[in-house]
């Protein structure tokens, strides 16, 4: 029986090699279907959990609270204003003291100020916070210390830089300790932070400069700066009062989540004449996440089984066409004894070998996509087993399922009919 198989093989594949052109066109349906199902998995996965990433450095049992500018206010008329909106000092004390699931509210606020250090300035986003921020936000420190509780209360001039200000001040020496230039008043590295990979919402609008975080405490914050922020644009000259530009509300349990952010909203609402704030719950950013994830992959499959369904159909159109040419040869097999299994083994043998070699090249290609991806575009990629394995068990299955009518088209012929053509 072994030795059979082989020899159905070895002729299956000597009759493919008859015509190397026409075979390779073949497989060249199935290399394609199999390589871009491959590529679209990874490239799907890569930004799937590149996205739930994101969202779980906010903290998955967090709700965040941002101050958001009117749109009514955004029309700039030529003179000077002031513009009060956003979250205060009041909607944190009400958080504090009437949300029993909140573990703690932590504020902060950002500063349109410009930082120096020798010749070198850049505008990052200056905020001013508590020290509870790196515990609420999971950030974490690479050289020295964040801020303490010690420098909230003497109201020191320290600061911690973020990785991209670091990076940008001090290409090619250690920050700490050194004296960086921040608005008008110098303060003293204490720390640096690692990287953090930003939400698309967190993303710099066009034409604004964001070069990276910078934190200097609260209390500091607000002695050299004050409460009321000018911002230039375009010749005029706005001035904004924002007390808190985001609180940080870290929840006891993932479940209180939900009801927290609820509970926010409304509060809010009823304390807010007008909509100058925004609620972010990273906990249903990640479960929508996840969900799109699932379509996506649905809609990839989708995509993937009509490529390959293409392939398939190319092989059963050369194997038909294959069965016609080869009729002579099919009634004098059948002549000399041949049965209709040994016919059907045969043909359904080179339709498995061209959806096989179209898999296993299709793979290799697959696979090098999203490194080229990756390394080219800057995109993350993440090939896991089940995506070649996926591809290649379909590739084969197609070539079983498109192989079988030529294959009983061939079997059926009547050997005498089969003897005479020409």
């Amino acid at each position: 029986m072994q030795s059979t198989l082989q020899r159905t093989v070895r002729l299956g594949v000597r009759s493919l090699l008859l015509h190397k052109l026409r075979s390779a066109l073949t497989t060249l349906g199935v290399l394609f279907g199999v390589s871009s199902v491959i590529a679209m998995l990874a490239i799907g996965e890569g930004a799937s959990l590149e996205a739930q990433e994101q969202i779980r450095q906010l903290g998955s049992q967090n709700v965040i609270l941002r101050s958001v500018k009117p749109a009514e206010e955004q029309v700039s008329n030529q003179r000077q204003r002031v513009i009060s909106y956003g979250l205060t000092h009041e909607d944190l004390a009400r958080i504090q003291d009437s949300f029993p699931a909140v573990r703690r509210a932590v504020p902060l606020r950002q500063l349109p100020e410009e930082v120096r250090f020798g010749g070198s300035a850049i505008r990052p986003d200056v905020i001013s916070t508590l020290p509870a921020f790196r515990d609420a936000t999971g950030r974490v420190v690479s050289l020295g210390r964040f801020l303490d509780e010690v420098d909230e209360r003497t109201v020191a001039n320290v600061c911690v830089l973020g990785y991209e200000v670091a990076r940008a001040l001090f290409p090619f020496q250690d920050p700490l300790g050194e004296r960086v230039k921040v608005g008008a008043d110098y303060f003293t590295v204490v720390g640096t932070l690692l990287p953090r990979v930003r939400l698309g919402s967190d993303r710099p609008e066009a034409g604004e400069d964001n070069a990276g975080e910078l934190f200097i405490p609260l209390s500091t914050g607000t002695k050299w700066f004050g409460e009321t922020l000018v911002k230039m644009r375009s010749g005029s000259m706005d001035m904004e009062q924002v007390e808190l530009h985001e609180i940080i509300v870290e929840v006891d349990h993932a479940e209180n989540v939900p009801m927290v952010a609820d509970a926010a909203r409304e509060m809010l609402e009823r304390e807010h004449a007008q909509r100058d704030y925004k609620v972010v719950v990273p906990l249903e950013l990640l479960l929508r996440a996840e969900e799109t994830k699932r379509i996506f992959n649905i809609v990839l499959g989708s995509i993937a089984g009509i490529s390959l369904l293409v392939g398939g159909i190319g092989i059963m159109n050369v194997m038909l066409a294959t069965v016609t040419e080869r009729t002579r040869e099919i009634g004098i097999r059948r002549a000399l004894g041949a049965k209709r299994r040994h016919i059907v083994t045969q043909f359904l043998v080179e339709t498995v070998v061209l959806s096989v070699g179209g898999g296993v090249l299709g793979i290799l290609l697959g696979v090098l996509i999203p490194v080229a991806v990756e390394e080219f575009a800057d995109m993350r990629t993440v090939v896991t087993p089940s995506g070649p394995l996926l591809a290649f068990g379909i590739s084969a299955g197609i070539g079983v399922v498109f192989g079988l009518y030529p294959a009983w088209r061939a079997a059926t012929m009547d050997p005498v009919e089969a003897l005479r053509h020409e």
